[in-house]
């Protein structure tokens, strides 16, 4: 395997670690674990717990069918209810469903404040992200009734940050590694098959 093919195949498992990291299932609804899509498809579901039953069309309809939340995991509706983050790029990660739609981006995708009511950026980057405690852009009518001006309010825990930082840094002198070595692989088969050619 030469040098150019080496480099196609690296490219092409790059290219498919990215599109299975970014493809979503339009038919799933929102804040459910990947590995439960199935037990999700069927048109009439069991609760987890085995209490109730409801239908597909009931989930996130903000009316909790089962006592531990499994119909609403996009919806405040149910206390114990958990709303999976993907967090694509990042560590994906659980909340309670009482965190969904509160006007604060729990989720570094931003995935748990889908209504519109605020927008939530992107902060997932590559293995690590910077979590957003705060982002409020408060109201167009303020407690007066006057017209406000949108307010942001970010907090960040610096100590988290630094970690996650050096987690960074870890990834990328792993890479590093790792595109050495390939290059280290790619001049050794050069020099064997250079041998080959002019043999003493």
């Amino acid at each position: 395997m030469d040098t150019t093919n080496l480099l196609r195949l690296f490219n092409l498992c790059i290219f498919l670690n990215l599109n299975l990291v970014f493809s979503d299932s339009p038919n799933v609804p929102i804040g459910i674990h990947p590995l439960d899509e199935k037990y999700f498809a069927s048109e009439v579901i069991n609760c987890k717990d085995g209490s109730n039953s409801f239908t597909r069309d009931r989930i996130n309809d903000e009316f909790c069918d089962c006592v531990d939340g499994t119909d609403e995991p996009g919806t405040s509706a149910c206390p114990t209810a958990k709303f999976y983050c993907r967090n694509a790029g990042s560590s994906p990660r659980f909340l309670f469903s009482s965190r969904v739609n509160d006007q604060i981006c729990d989720c570094c995708d931003g995935s748990d404040e889908y209504d519109g009511s605020i927008i939530c950026p992107n902060t997932c980057v590559l293995g690590g992200h910077t979590e957003l405690k705060r982002l409020n852009y408060g109201s167009k009518i303020n407690r007066f009734g006057s017209r406000g001006t949108k307010q942001k309010r970010l907090g960040f825990n610096g100590e988290d940050t630094f970690q996650k930082l050096q987690g960074l840094k870890v990834l990328i002198f792993i890479q590093v590694i790792l595109i050495a070595f390939l290059v280290f692989l790619c001049q050794c088969r050069w020099r064997a098959n250079s041998r080959r050619r002019n043999p003493r």
